[in-house]
């Protein structure tokens, strides 16, 4: 029993956890039974059953008793019972750490001396993952930067891209979930990143010199700058490089201590358990491995012969279940048998036996069949012998040669250097091999002769040395054989010699023997426990200088023990034998400590189950001694007997076959996987390769079925699942799939044989993970958030494929799965929506009085959410329902006919003729357009349905409110030029303009209503600007009527303006008017011909003013006709006058009023008309309207000689209006018309008429051109 000590610091140790305990109860249940039932190998494990047994049913009388001897208390039932609970825990937990113990007794074996499993080396790397606190710390980093309290330099689009990453991902609170499930590593939020910022950087205009792959990789270094910190990236990257070694290989040390944590065991036990099970002796090791196995042959057998089956589905699966355990310890055997004699690869090379020498050990009857020869016995031997110095030498002159040679009998000779006599040392080593296992090694000392005769040396003296590995390896003392007649008869030679122990000699030494077919005589002899392969061992007697053996004996099938001294045999002091059928072999050895050894050895040898136990007094005579006598005792049974001492005997006796492995293996197994998911690594319930090298070894080594270990596996990894755990999808199937096949009979190495309890267990496990897999599909938002882990959601579609089948061959017919990924979409749609709106708060408004504008703001908002997720959707989980995108479609569908209901619950409280909601049908049909498959779907129409009504209302009231504001202000309108027209036409079509962007900008989907809107929103443009044009042509002619007809007219601003208005209106009839899709001129340019044929009308009206203008100063000159009353007096009065003042020059003044008149109109029409082509045809109609108006004139007075001062007038008129007018651009032909050579051709004519009648009164004017009358212009 233990003491207390230990079992109350393991008691501290143990982690107080539900699901830890519960299932350990009947694991330890049904490995009771089998205890006490144990052969003689096994007598610990029955001793630690009985103990267990024995300290629990006397603690608890004890408890009982305890409570009733103690005073009356008020309730000594309850305190019995907490007692009693207490006593029962203490004891389930005393049960548990035993087999824990046990447990890593059998662990440590499969780590010392594996050989069926290897350390994985092509399994994915896990990264570290993410934990809360650095996912805060992750946080607070990037809000540091987007603070701008970080040193690092990023632009405004970087800038902008990580304030989408940190409020998008890392606030979100599915990343938070999936950290809490260990699913997040680093690497998926820097893919997330790099995901996300691929589509803006491809967004972005091309730049010279800059590709957006630089661009890219800019970024990204950025934000690995960020995402680290202020950390020292060397020191980070050495932290991962070590930690990634560990994750891929681990040393047998690592195991150790990764299982003890695991376990629970305390390393003074691992230290107590490694010792005394002897692991770092892998003959020890071998030799444990062939007992289990032959163990499990003898359990096989008892099986068969009882008829004590597992139950199966079917009978006949009884004999192949036999057939099944022992082929898969023959597969064991041929396994250990290929494995190199010693761990750690040496140069010894043995002859292997054939395979069929496995039959010797597994058909006891035939190992006659399989007998060794001598000649399969190989040795090979490498002896170091040095020779160090000579002493005796003194018949020899000082300064005389000496010098060794040594030999191993057979060999060649070497030679040491020369030396003198008076100094005689060397420390010269030679280096020989031999195949004898007693070889003869020979020294010799020779001195130089002297004589001139003499043909070799002389020889000294000799020593011939018998070694053995057993032999001293510090060099010794020996004296020499020297020969009669030299004088030096005292010589004495000091030199070493190592015999290396080769890899397959397992012991030896000289030992006394006797048998029946070997060794008949009682004598002693030197013999060697050879290996000769890893299942074949032989005693073998030698003889001296001989390789091969004189005798040998096969230790299959023998049992090696001690035994008491024979009578009758002298020799030998410690007596031991080996047994077998018909035969016994004894032997005896010189001491106590060398018989121990032997047994031992030979124990491991001949891989019997009875482990030979040193006699009492023997263990007595070395007790008795204390500590010094106790080294007379092999170091292995001192390490037995300490942890005898402390309780673990135990465990490290007991026969493993005894134990039910699957039980303690879905304990191990279970403990790892624990262990698994609470380390630093995103393993999404892989093992590490380490763990999974553990695992399989102990499966091989103790018969775990396979069907068992992943059927555990799946029920463990499906509980972590359930509970939150993040778990590869990949990881599920695998095991899946196992079980399937072996269930199904569909194994790839054959039929296998199945229990009922498999199969029950496996329809078990594949409903759970039909419910799971369907509640991950119902949960893909919050299960694989942002697509993350890689594959895993389209995994999990596989999976579900791969569940929804009968059976392992007939594939499930495709809309089966459909349906159930329907359904599960579905209930999506609904899941994601619910939690989607309570992330908006919308639901907080129930109860309270809400005004429509604030519904209607959420609504937005909620809308905005809505696009997002399907946005999300599309981006990060679209790839993996590839295969199911029409169901895709519908989740989408049914998520916004939800969202649909809040929608219209909205729209309907919202006031008549308001337009504020218009905003969420362009967010909402701007995002659904852009969707190939949602675009005019069902929520789509719904949406087009909502709001046609609300733009046909639009359109109307904004239809009616133009028609009356061009209707008040054209009655306000005061012509002031307002930009490019007047008030009205400016106001018109910014309110035309802005209604068509408007109904543009919605982008109605559906093409026939789209098509009408923007039909009728053109011919409201140009019902609108018709009326404009109308309105503006009529003002025009009430505004000229209105003006002045003489000289001193000005053009006013307001008829510029009017002009400009019908400019404008012919710019913005074409962008208004105008109709796409090939019906560009039905309104425009019935609008454009309106627009044309009044600002004719309107340019004749202002040419018909200059003209009437003009007529007014004709007529003035009229009155100088010839023949008139009027001209005579006229005449007459200026000449009296100009006798005494001086008198104006008739007609000048008219003259200047008119060229100034035209001047100022030309002028004000060039700069505030902005229409230069309505001013060249305006001018070019003015100037012939004025030339035929002048030429109309003169034409009337053809027979009459104009007076003098009606010439100088029309020809300054005349002169002046043909310059003016050419300054203005209007063209040679229309100014040199024949009106104007007309007119030219008659004042020139009238010039000259009056320069010889009145003689220099035209006072220097004339039509001919001169400077001096353009000075005058000046």
């Amino acid at each position: 029993m233990l003491d207390p000590s230990s079992s109350e610091e393991e008691s501290e140790e143990l982690v107080e956890e539900e699901s830890g305990k519960e299932p350990l109860a009947p694991a330890a249940a049904r490995l009771s039974p089998s205890r006490p039932g144990e052969g003689p190998g096994g007598g610990g494990g029955g001793t630690g059953g009985s103990t267990g047994g024995s300290s629990g049913g006397g603690l608890q009388p004890g408890g009982r008793g305890g409570g009733a001897a103690r005073p009356a208390s008020p309730s000594p039932s309850v305190a019995s019972e907490k007692e009693k609970d207490e006593l029962e825990r203490l004891q389930r937990e005393e049960e548990e750490r035993k087999r824990k113990l046990q447990l890593y007794v059998f662990v440590m074996r499969c780590i010392a001396y594996p050989f069926n499993a290897k350390q994985p080396t092509d399994m994915a790397r896990r990264q570290q993952k993410i934990s809360k606190q650095q996912l805060q710390t992750i946080k607070d980093r990037f809000q540091a930067f987007l603070n701008g309290e970080t040193q690092i330099v990023a632009d405004e689009a970087f800038i902008n891209a990580v304030q989408s990453y940190y409020e998008v991902f890392l606030k979100s609170d599915r990343v938070a979930r999936m950290v809490q499930s260990g699913g997040c590593s680093a690497n998926d939020s820097r893919e997330v990143f790099k995901k996300h910022i691929e589509k803006r950087v491809r967004s972005l205009p091309e730049i010279d010199g800059l590709s957006k792959e630089t661009v890219l990789s800019s970024w990204m270094a950025k934000f690995d700058a960020i995402y680290r910190g202020e950390e020292d990236p060397r020191k980070q990257q050495a932290r991962m490089t070590a930690s990634a070694a560990s994750e891929l290989i681990l040393s047998k040390e690592q195991l150790y201590e990764m299982f003890q944590n695991i376990l629970g065991i305390k390393k003074f036990e691992h230290q107590l358990l490694y010792n005394a099970c002897q692991l770092d002796n892998p003959d020890e090791q071998a030799a444990q491995i062939r007992r289990e196995l032959d163990g499990r042959l003898q359990m096989a057998e008892q099986i068969a012969k009882e008829r004590k089956f597992p139950k199966f589905v079917s009978k006949e699966m009884e004999n192949m279940y036999i057939e099944e355990l022992k082929s898969s310890v023959n597969l064991l055997m041929a396994n250990l048998e290929s494995m190199p004699v010693s761990k750690g690869g040496s140069e010894f090379k043995l002859q292997k036996l054939k395979r069929s020498h496995n039959t010797s050990i597994i058909d006891m009857g035939e190992e006659n069949e399989n007998q060794l020869s001598k000649s399969d016995v190989v040795l090979s031997f490498s002896l170091e012998v040095v020779i160090m110095e000579v002493q005796g030498l003194k018949s020899l002159a000082p300064n005389r040669i000496v010098y060794c040679t040594m030999e191993v009998e057979g060999g060649e000779k070497l030679q040491t250097d020369q030396a003198e006599a008076s100094k005689p040392t060397w420390g010269t080593q030679g280096d020989f091999t031999t195949t004898h296992a007693l070889p003869a090694v020979k020294v010799k000392l020779f001195t130089e002769s002297t004589g001139v005769l003499a043909l070799e040396d002389k020889e000294l003296g000799r020593v011939v040395l018998h070694p053995t590995p057993n032999s001293p390896k510090q060099s010794e003392w020996h004296k020499m054989t020297v020969s009669k007649n030299c004088p030096d008869q005292d010589l004495k030679i000091k030199l070493a010699v190592r015999m290396d122990k080769p890899q397959n000699m397992k012991h030896s030494g000289y030992l006394w023997a006797i048998g029946k077919n070997v060794w008949k005589r009682w004598k002693k002899r030197f013999f060697v426990l050879v290996q000769v392969s890893q299942y074949t061992f032989a005693m073998c007697s030698y003889r001296e200088k001989k390789a091969e053996p004189q005798e040998l004996l096969q230790l299959d099938g023998y049992t090696v023990d001690y035994t008491d001294p024979q009578p009758g045999l002298e020799g030998g002091r410690a007596f031991f034998n080996a047994v077998k059928e018909g035969d016994t072999v004894i032997f005896a050895s010189d001491d106590e400590q060398d018989r121990i050894l032997w047994v031992q050895a030979m124990y491991r040898a001949t891989g019997q189950s009875h482990k030979p136990v040193p006699p009492t007094q023997v263990q007595k005579l070395n007790a008795k001694g204390g500590n010094v006598p106790q080294l007379d005792a092999p170091i292995s049974q001192f390490y037995a007997d300490r942890a005898q001492k402390h309780g673990m005997d135990e465990f490290i006796s007991s026969n493993p076959c005894n134990f039910d492995h699957a039980s303690l293996f879905e304990m191990v197994q279970r403990l790892t996987l624990d262990h698994r998911l609470n380390d630093s690594y995103s393993c999404l319930g892989w093992f590490s390769p380490g763990q999974v090298f553990v695992l399989d070894e102990y499966c091989a080594r103790n018969g775990v079925r396979g069907c068992h270990r992943h059927l555990c596996y799946l029920r463990d990894l499906l509980e972590r699942a359930e509970n939150g755990a993040m778990i590869d999808p990949t990881l599920l199937h695998y095991s899946f799939a196992f079980c399937a096949s072996h269930v199904h009979g569909n194994r790839p190495d054959g039929i296998g044989t199945v229990t009922i309890d498999e199969k029950e267990r496996f329809e078990e496990i594949k409903e759970r993970l039909r419910l799971l897999l369907e509640n991950q599909i119902t949960h893909f938002r919050y299960c694989f958030p942002f697509g993350r882990p890689e594959g895993a959601l389209k995994a999990t579609l596989s999976l579900l494929e791969r569940v929804l089948m009968k059976d392992i061959v007939t594939p499930v017919p495709q809309e089966e799965v459909k349906t159930v990924i329907r359904k599960c979409l579905e209930q999506a749609a609904l899941v994601n929506y619910t939690r989607l709106s309570e992330y908006a708060k919308i639901e907080e408004n129930v109860g309270r009085l809400v005004t429509p504008a604030k519904k209607l703001e959420d609504t937005i908002r909620l809308a905005e959410l809505v696009i997002e997720v399907l946005q999300q959707n599309e981006e990060h989980h679209a790839e993996a329902f590839a295969w199911w995108s029409d169901l895709m479609v519908e989740h989408a569908e049914t998520f916004l006919s939800l969202f649909a209901v809040d929608m219209d619950a909205a729209l309907e409280v919202q006031p008549p003729d308001t337009w504020d909601s218009f905003p969420l049908f362009q967010l909402l049909n701007d995002s659904l357009r852009s969707d190939y498959n949602l675009c005019n779907g069902k929520f789509h129409k719904h949406l087009q349905d909502l709001f046609a009504p609300l733009v046909v209302r639009y359109v109307d009231l904004m239809e009616s409110s133009i028609a009356q504001s061009i209707h008040r202000g054209f009655e306000r309108e005061s012509w002031e030029p307002v930009n490019n027209g007047s008030g009205t036409s400016e106001d018109l079509f910014w309110k035309l303009d802005a209604l068509q962007t408007f109904i543009r900008d919605l982008h109605w989907p559906e093409e026939e209503f789209g098509k009408h809107l923007e039909q009728r929103l053109k011919l409201m443009a140009s019902d609108m600007i018709e009326s404009c044009v109308k309105r503006t042509r009529i003002a025009f002619e009430v505004k000229l009527q209105k003006t002045s007809r003489s000289t001193d007219f000005r053009v006013p601003q307001s008829i510029c303006t009017m002009f400009n208005v019908m400019v404008d209106a012919k710019a913005q009839s074409t962008k208004l008017c105008s109709m796409e899709m090939g019906q560009e001129h039905q309104y425009h340019s019935k609008i454009d011909e309106l627009i044309e044929e009044t600002v004719k009308e309107m340019i004749t009206l202002l040419v018909a003013k200059f003209v009437t203008i003009l007529e007014g100063v004709l007529a003035k000159l009229s009155r100088y006709d010839e023949g008139t009353l009027f001209s005579s007096f006229l005449s007459f009065t200026v000449k009296a006058a100009s006798k005494y003042v001086d008198v104006p020059k008739p007609g000048m003044d008219v003259a200047d009023a008119y060229v100034t008149f035209v001047r100022h109109s030309q002028d004000v029409l060039r700069d505030k008309v902005n229409e230069e082509m309505y001013i060249e045809r305006l001018f070019d109609q003015w100037y012939t309207s004025s030339m035929n108006v002048v030429c109309t004139w003169l034409t009337d007075r053809m027979d009459l000689q104009l007076h003098i001062y009606q010439l100088k007038t029309l020809i300054r008129i005349v002169k002046k209006t043909y310059r003016d007018f050419r300054l203005q651009g209007v063209l040679d032909s229309t100014l040199n018309s024949k009106t104007y050579e007309t007119i030219r051709n008659r004042l020139t004519v009238e010039e000259a008429t009056a320069s010889v009648s009145e003689g220099g009164g035209l006072q220097g004017i004339t039509m001919k051109d001169s400077d001096e009358e353009d000075e005058e212009d000046d």
